[in-house]
């Protein structure tokens, strides 16, 4: 008894870990990533300031595109503290509470982003499919609804993700492959039976992102159903234009997440760079293009931005 209660103690942090074989020049590799983060929350609070004073944005579109923003802003706080503390101080330990804290809030704001992406897809599938009752089904208060519904099934989703990790003893070397905590890779420091753990992370993955990417392809599939019986091909090329900025985000934030869910549980993979590749891009390069590409493609969005910068 004496002796589990030793190992315990022993083994009371996690260890972080940078990018494999490249800690002497993490300094280095720490500007690219501030240059990542300060973007993101830049594009995303701009997007936020252009949405609220801009009368001519409050429609639904730019509403579910706000709550895309917080989301974006939410993933890219929850992963800063560590990411940049590893790579610019070196930072490695990080005690069980807060590593089971940090990975709650990414997965929270993950599977929340997935809600809020299907959210879009709805939103698109009303405008071109039943433009006519699009006003009165996507009104403020629904859509103030599916927004917190959004972030209430996800808050009731990953809390059991901690309280499962908490009842676990971590005798090993506690040494994670990322600047961060994900469920998937602590769960395996765990010395003792996880099968819970890994089956409802399976399940999570299934029936929140994976069942949110199926209906968003479903959407998808009437949409184009609707715009190939259009005889108009301006007024097809413009109805799918309105969807294109939607579908580059959908898969910049499925698809790494997809993959690396399968990689975890199913795939033995030699390299561990081509894993840690693909959980940065998961966590960095949505709240970094979101933004991008909404600019580039909404015009409204865009004629606002150049017109703050003239200013």
């Amino acid at each position: 008894m004496s002796s589990g209660n030793d190992t315990t103690l022993q083994h009371a942090v996690f260890y972080l870990t940078g990018i494999l074989g490249l800690a002497n020049v993490h300094v280095w590799i720490s500007i690219p990533f501030c240059l990542m983060y300060l973007t993101s929350i830049l594009g995303n609070s701009v997007i936020l300031f252009i949405i609220k004073t801009e009368p001519s944005l409050h429609e639904p579109m730019y509403y579910f595109l706000s709550m895309l923003a917080v989301t974006d802003l939410g993933l890219s706080f929850s992963t800063i503290p560590t990411t940049l503390g590893i790579f610019m101080l070196n930072a490695r330990e990080i005690s069980h509470d807060a590593c089971f804290a940090q990975l709650f809030f990414i997965h929270l704001f993950s599977v929340t982003e997935s809600a809020v992406l299907l959210s879009m897809a709805f939103d698109r599938f009303v405008a071109i499919c039943n433009p006519l009752r699009y006003e009165s089904i996507l009104t403020s208060s629904r859509i103030a609804k599916m927004g917190l519904l959004s972030l209430l099934r996800g808050f009731a989703l990953i809390l059991p993700l901690p309280i499962l990790l908490k009842q676990h003893r971590y005798c090993q070397d506690n040494v994670l492959s990322h600047s961060y905590c994900l469920h998937q890779e602590v769960m395996k420091m765990a010395c003792s039976d996880i099968r819970v753990n890994s089956i409802y992370g399976l399940y999570l993955t299934l029936f929140s992102e994976g069942l949110d990417f199926l209906l968003i392809l479903a959407s998808y599939v009437m949409i184009l159903k609707t715009v190939l019986s259009i005889d108009s091909h301006q007024r097809c090329f413009k109805a799918l234009n309105t969807c294109m900025s939607h579908i580059c985000i959908v898969l910049l934030f499925y698809m790494p997440e997809i993959a690396l869910s399968l990689i975890y549980r199913f795939v033995k993979i030699s390299s561990p760079y081509f894993q840690i590749a693909l959980s940065y891009m998961s966590l960095l390069v949505p709240p970094l293009m979101n933004p991008i590409v909404y600019s580039m493609k909404t015009k409204p969005i865009r004629a606002r931005i150049i017109r703050v910068f003239k200013k």
